[in-house]
């Protein structure tokens, strides 16, 4: 008799009890959205208005780079559904082109500082003790830092584009990332996985990236949405102050502002719309934020 394939039977316990649990599938996430009224009126929204920024050039062309004086401040009506800002460019496509880089920028911020923050979280959370004593204290102390004060001087210091505003607003928005990937990791570190990997000589690189982040996925996605819709906030913060784009490009922000500096003119139209557009844009990441928790923080069906 041949003797049973020891070596093959212990690699293949070795790969179940390393496996780490999976989590909720897209799909799953995707119906228990169909569950949830709010959630489902901030996708829709979030589709109208990516549709609106991205599509709706294709449909409604403007001149958005040449100064049209003779064209100014004209009111809504034929051939300028939303009127003319003072520089004489048309306000409905202004508002699209706008959208377009706050979307762009907001999206960027987000995906950097939360690549930043999970890493930085999940090894001060694995680490734990005095290694994760001093990393979190380092973040407490970030975090009592006014963050728009550092930003508007970045912003004041270097010529701002929609890249460099991304990565200065990322560079200081991972904090929150962080503290809540750490505390996940916290969690699923005293898992069977977590531990079945560790007796088995499994490096922290691999504990991290094989393990812990895949299994708090969930909390990082939830947190990306709100991180792109306080990234939006933050663009149109800068505009507003006179510290964002410079001609040609442009976000909502800045249009915001030259709206304002006008609206004792009673030129409402270069206020309302483009601040209804804000006000949707982080209303409807808000909603579909915290649909995602919901969905995924939830137990499998």
């Amino acid at each position: 008799m041949t003797a049973p394939d020891v070596p093959t039977a212990i690699d293949a316990a070795e790969e179940q009890a390393l496996a780490p649990v999976p989590p909720a599938s897209l799909l799953t996430v995707l119906r228990r959205l169909k569950h949830h009224p709010l959630g489902l009126v901030g996708f829709g929204l979030l589709v109208l208005i990516a549709a609106f920024c991205y599509l709706g050039p294709l449909f409604w062309k403007t001149n958005q780079t040449d100064v049209n004086l003779l064209d100014a401040a004209l009111p809504p009506g034929p051939g300028h559904p939303l009127g003319t800002d003072t520089n004489g460019f048309d306000v409905l496509g202004r508002m699209m082109a706008g959208g377009q880089v706050s979307l762009q920028i907001g999206l960027l911020a987000a995906l950097f500082a939360t690549t930043i923050g999970t890493v930085y979280g999940a090894v001060a959370g694995l680490a734990g003790g005095v290694v994760d004593g001093i990393l979190m204290r380092l973040v407490d102390v970030l975090l009592s830092v006014p963050f728009l004060f550092f930003v508007l001087i970045l912003s004041a210091r270097f010529h701002a584009n929609a890249w460099t505003l991304a990565l200065v607003i990322g560079a200081f928005s991972w904090l929150i990332s962080a503290r809540l990937v750490r505390g996940e990791v916290l969690t699923l570190r005293v898992r069977e996985y977590v531990l079945a990997a560790r007796v088995m000589g499994a490096s922290r690189r691999r504990i991290i990236f094989t393990h812990l982040i895949p299994n708090a996925m969930g909390v990082i996605i939830v947190n990306i949405t709100f991180q792109v819709a306080d990234a939006v906030l933050v663009v149109a913060a800068l505009g507003f102050l006179g510290f964002g784009l410079s001609y040609p490009t442009t976000d909502w922000g800045s249009q915001l502002a030259s709206g304002v500096t006008y609206i004792s003119a009673d030129y409402w139209w270069l206020v309302y719309p483009v601040g209804g557009c804000i006000i949707l844009t982080v209303l409807a990441l808000n909603l579909l934020a915290d649909a995602l928790r919901d969905a995924v923080g939830r137990k499998a069906d």
